[in-house]
């Protein structure tokens, strides 16, 4: 399983960023998590193939995440961004409930003014 994201950068506060994580193939859960310097790794937003979704509380109402199935591609769609949602964002995706989690390369999100 491949995972290729792209779509960080360098925003403003109270701006706006789309991310995208292409998989090689069909995948049952795809998500994005976030590490900031001498933090843990943070489930940041997360969709099932049936279109389920889950949120950490503090993106909730600001980030929207969804997916293109025939695509294999999930996005995640960040507005209203703060300088405490800088951090490396990693793609992650399960082909099926118990499968091994797969890992994309990180992309920088900074919001700084």
């Amino acid at each position: 399983v491949q995972l290729q994201a792209s779509g960080g950068g360098l925003v403003r506060p109270g701006g706006s960023l789309k991310l995208s994580c292409a998989a090689s193939g069909s995948m049952w859960l795809m998500g994005w998590y976030r590490q900031a310097p001498g933090k843990q790794r943070e489930l940041v937003a997360s969709i099932t193939s049936s279109t389920n979704t889950a949120y950490a509380d503090s993106v909730k109402g600001r980030f929207t995440i969804s997916r293109d199935n025939p695509k294999y591609t999930v996005y995640l769609q960040m507005n209203s961004l703060k300088p405490e949602d800088t951090a490396v964002y990693f793609c992650n995706a399960r082909r099926f409930p118990s499968a091994t989690p797969n890992w994309g390369q990180g992309t920088q999100v900074t919001v700084s003014s």
